[in-house]
Parts: structure tokens; sequence; C-alpha cells
């Protein structure tokens, strides 16, 4: 099916989405009166004609998207041999022995249509509570987990693990086992490329494709019938299934909701609304490639539609009590405008900024678009929680460096070999001399000449895929929070690599002047970061190369190079403290944590600042 139009999409969306149930407990669909709740009788519970056919819970089961009375539940049946459908029986109670069964077990069809995934939209549920939940199949039982319904009220704390970028290729998912120890959480928060379309090799079919080096060595090598770039939607599905095998991811699902959002490895490189970098004519229509993904993310995640027919929008809110109020944004594809390049502005690095800027603040260029602009500004506007907290995929904020080392940076990534490493020697050299007339002028050395000074002064932005490519459309989301009075609190993913800044508003000439919130980024899961780029082949390179960055980039209080893990945020009424945790390996399942590399800061209400917690 060629898809032409917007609305062409979303009705293709709607009617493939995956298999989707409501599940009110007012007599609604598949209602049983038996209300056993022992494991045989559970067990027993699917339709005789069925009985003969073989099944599996190959891939865990999973919540998410928590309201105050209802949330998401999912799982996935894998049929040993072939079948068109296939009934399910789902269970949820107060106790993880499922004797106090919320209401009897209920039954669904799923289908090959939706490739045998199920979610259960499990309604009028009381508020701040925890319930556990299971699936049956031809007499086969899901493993259990829990979900955790909003809460309502007075609150006093909140705890969530915050996730970011796991490449399968690159090693075991030990981050998500690590967090899945942590048993007090509410909610897990997935900032976007739970998945990545990559295949095993280039188009050669010979160089390893983007971090497949290791693979083998690690296990991990994509399957035969799912290891070229996914364009597809059984490409799509199988990376989901495949990624579902890992026992941390399991074990993640099961311990909490889930609330996600999307990135751009969910569907190519680099997406915006009507394209992406990895993403070309030869590959067919980008609109159905993207038609897809979507379908394959909606069934393979715990996420609610956000209307009905509407499976492209996904940015909404979540209200923990009084303390927080947490808007899930989309910045990749419902409003994004194409990324800006440097090839654009040939005179920037020899000082020329005034088109850059003026492309950089134009209003009509987007990186969420008008509506959901709107619609956050609203948002903001009638909560009344301490905390506001953005949740969405890259830096928001600003990381300025200095021109000459972009210069640098940017051929980095395309070299290898003798040629890579001149350019990380000259790199070094850089940094070094950049650094050290920092610290001159730090110390008020008079010595330090107008060149010197000129370079440090010539900074532009490292990331023009980021919201530094998106000038007017941060400084509208900035401007309402300062307007409104609100605590801010970002948290973004996206880069391999953990941040914290402290975010500012700018003037007319794009220099920052009012700080308005904080912002909390988490590092990855396993894709590689900085340690890759920058040739830091150690924790020491890498702790240095880190102090020369954080000196060098205005609002920048904290930076990790090269650790895998994920981040740890509380927020109470009074601060909201960010713990970044960190593995030593991601090569087998074996691993442990990087204490000495944990990180905590905080920040407290109506400051604006990051100090140390």
């Amino acid at each position: 099916m060629r898809i032409t139009t917007r609305r062409e999409f979303l009705v293709a969306s709607a009617l493939s989405m995956g298999a989707f149930v409501v599940s009110t407990g007012l007599g609604g669909c598949g209602s049983d009166d038996n209300d056993s709740s022992s494991s045989s009788s559970l067990a027993s519970s699917s339709s005789s004609s069925q009985q003969a056919l073989n099944v599996a819970f190959n891939h865990g089961v999973a919540s998410g998207d928590p309201l105050h009375d209802r949330v998401i539940l999912w799982t996935r049946v894998t049929p040993l041999s072939t079948t068109d459908s296939l009934e399910v029986r789902y269970e949820v109670a107060i106790d993880d022995t499922f004797k106090n069964l919320v209401r009897a077990g209920e039954v669904a069809t799923i289908s090959a249509a939706h490739d045998y995934t199920l979610k259960v939209d499990f309604q009028n549920l009381q508020p701040g509570t925890t319930y556990f939940y299971r699936f049956t199949c031809n007499g086969v039982i899901s493993s259990t987990g829990r979900a955790k319904t909003l809460p309502q009220g007075a609150l006093s704390q909140a705890k969530f693990a915050v996730f970011s970028c796991s490449n399968y290729p690159n090693g075991h998912f030990n981050a998500y086992t690590e967090s899945a120890k942590i048993i007090d959480l509410d909610a897990t928060i997935h900032l976007g490329d739970y998945i990545y379309e990559y295949g095993m090799f280039a188009d050669d079919g010979v160089t390893p494709a983007y971090a497949t080096q290791n693979a083998a060595e690690y296990g991990r090598v994509l399957p035969s019938d799912n290891n070229t770039e996914l364009l597809k939607l059984d490409d799509y599905r199988k990376r989901y299934a495949l990624y579902h095998t890992d026992s941390g991811l399991q074990a993640i699902h099961a311990l909490c909701p889930m609330i996600v959002v999307w990135d751009d490895h969910e569907i190519a490189n680099d997406t915006y609304k009507d394209g992406a970098e990895n993403h070309n004519a030869s590959e067919g229509s980008f609109d159905e490639r993207k038609a897809s993904a979507l379908q394959a993310y909606f069934e393979w995640l715990p996420i609610r539609p956000y209307a009905d027919g509407n499976y492209e929008t996904i940015y909404r809110s979540f209200t923990y009590g009084d303390l927080l109020s947490l808007h899930m944004l989309d910045t990749r594809v419902i409003g994004r405008d194409e990324q800006l390049s440097y090839s654009d502005f040939p005179t920037l690095l020899q000082g020329d900024s005034s088109a850059f800027v003026s492309a950089i603040m134009d209003a009509n260029r987007s990186i969420m678009g008008q509506s959901q602009t709107q619609w956050l500004q609203g948002q903001m506007a009638a909560s009344t929680a301490t905390w506001q907290v953005l949740a969405q995929q890259v830096l928001m904020g600003r990381m300025m460096l200095p021109a000459e080392l972009l210069l640098v940076i940017a051929q980095l990534e395309h070299t290898t070999g003798d040629a890579k490493n001149a350019l990380l020697a000259q790199l070094s050299t850089m940094l070094t001399e950049l650094y050290t007339i920092k610290m001159r002028l730090n110390m008020g050395d008079p010595t330090v000449t107008d060149a010197e000074k000129a370079r440090l002064a010539t900074v532009v932005p490292y990331n023009l895929d980021a919201w530094d490519g998106y000038g007017y459309s941060r400084e509208v989301v900035l401007q309402t929070a300062a307007t409104l009075g609100k605590n801010l609190i970002v948290l973004s993913g996206d880069t391999h690599n953990a941040w914290a800044n402290e975010i500012k508003m700018f003037d007319a000439t794009y220099q920052p002047t009012v700080p308005v919130g904080v912002e909390f980024a988490t590092t990855s899961i396993t894709s590689p970061g900085m340690e890759e780029y920058a040739g830091l082949s150690s924790d020491a390179l890498a702790q240095q190369f880190e102090v020369v960055i954080t000196e060098l980039v205005q609002d920048l209080v904290y930076f990790n190079a090269n650790n895998r893990g994920f981040m740890l945020v509380t927020f109470t009424q009074e601060a909201t403290e960010a713990e970044w945790i960190f593995v030593d390996s991601n090569a087998s399942k074996n691993y442990t944590t990087l204490q000495a590399r944990n990180k905590k800061l905080k920040t407290l209400k109506g400051t604006h600042a990051i100090i140390p917690a």
C-alpha cells in the first residue's frame, strides 16, 4: 500500500494496531465466572480445541502507561506450530499467589495479524496500588509481573529508573538487570532507541555496521533472518522479538510499569517528520517504513494509544499526586523539521555567525511542532505539582564547544587507522591548549592574548540534532516554564553519555542569561559513547577528557564519557536527586557496578542549580 498523506498514514496505523483489549471489569469482553486462583485452574482455562498446540511465553510480560485507575498489561505468545489465532487468559491480583483476584480471569483472542501480541488496558483499579498479573495460553502460564497505578493527593517521594539506547549487538543489557534490583521503583522511563535498525554489515556486506564489531565475542550476533537493515514490518517485529529475549530487559519489564517514548532508531537514524539520515530513495517510501516501524512499536511495547485511530502521537502526561507532572515528549516524529547542517553555513567557522544564528532562532523551524508545543504549555499551566518533568530524547542544555574542536571531531566518526590516530593527536593538543587558556583566564592571567580569548569565544553547538539545532523551540519551552514559575527538570537520552546541565534562557545574540531549570541525561544501556569516537582507551583518559569538556562547556556541571548504565531519579517535595549507576562490562552477563564512577547530584526546589547530593 502506498501512503501519500498524513491521514492515510494514521488510518493505516489504526487498521494495523496490535491486539488491544479494554478491560473495564464492568461485564466487558471475555469475562469468566470461574474465579478460582489456582495455577491448575488457570492452566486448564483455554479451549480444548487448542490444547494440542504447543505455545511458549518467550518474551516475558510488561506493564506501562499507568494512570490512577488503570494500567496497560502486555505479553506475546509464541506458537510452536502454525495457527491463525489463540485465546489468552489474563489475571490481575493484589498478591503474587493470585489468591486475591481483582476480578475473575478474562480471555482475549490474539492472532498472527498482530504478531501474537496482546495489550490489555486494565481499568477500575485503585490509585497508588501495586498489582500482580499473569497470562495463560493452552495450559502454559507466563511469568508474573508487577504493576502500580499512579498515586493521588499528597506524595512525599517518587522514584524512577531512566534508560536510553540499548544496542543488542554491542552487549548484554546488564544495566536493565541491575535496575531490576531496585524494588521500590514507581516506574521506569525509556527515552528511546529501545531497538536499533542497523544490520550486521554496511552496504558492502563486509564492513561491520554500527556497534557490531564485538557481537560474535559477546554472543550477540543478529540472527540470519534479521541481520540486515530494518525496512519492513516483519523486520521490525523480529528485532523487537530478539531484544525481548534478553533476561535483563524481561526482568525490568516485569518489575514495574515502563513509560516509553521513541527516539530515531525505532525507525531510522536521525529521523525527522518527513525522512531520516539513514533512509534513501532506494529503500522505498519513508512513510511506509515509518508506518511499519510504529506499528511494531505499538505491538511490542506497553503504551496506550493516544486516541482511537491515532498511533503516531505519543506525547502524554502522568501525574504523581502533588509531587510531579511527567510530560513525555516526542522530539522526533510528530513535528521535527529537518536538521540543519554545518555545510549550509560555510562562513560560520570563520567567525560570521549571523546566518547560522538566524537559522537556529527561526520561528518557523520546530523540534516538536505547534500542536505539541501548545499542548505542553497547557499541561504545565494547569499543573500544580511541585516539579514539571520533561522526559524526552535529546539534550536540551546548550552544548557549545570551541569551533576548532568541531572541525576535528566531525572527521573522527568516518576515519580509521593512522588517519584517525593523527586526528586524535590533533584533538588532544587542541584540548590541552584550550584548557590551559581557560585556566589562565580563571586565574586572572593578564598575558592571555586576544587571539587566545577568541579561540575560547568562537563556539558552536556540538550537535545540531539536539535542541541546540532548534533554538527558538527551546526558548518557547523555557520561557513558558519561567513565566509560570515552575521547577523544571529535563530528562534526556540519545548521546550514550551521562550529563548534567543548568539550563538558561538566551538573549537575542544567543548568549545565556536567566537559569530556568536543570537537565539530567542518562548514558546508554549498551551503545558506545565518547570512548569510541574520541579514542578514550582508559578510564584515566576518559576522566581527563571529562574535566576539560566540563570546563570548556558553559553551564555543564557533570559529564561521564565512557561508561554504560542507567540513571536513578528520586523526587521529593524539596529536591530532585539524580544518581548515575554504571556497570563495568556488557561483554557477558557477569558484571559489577562501578562504585568509583557512580555519581549523585541534586537540585533544590526553586534554585535551578545543581549541587552535590
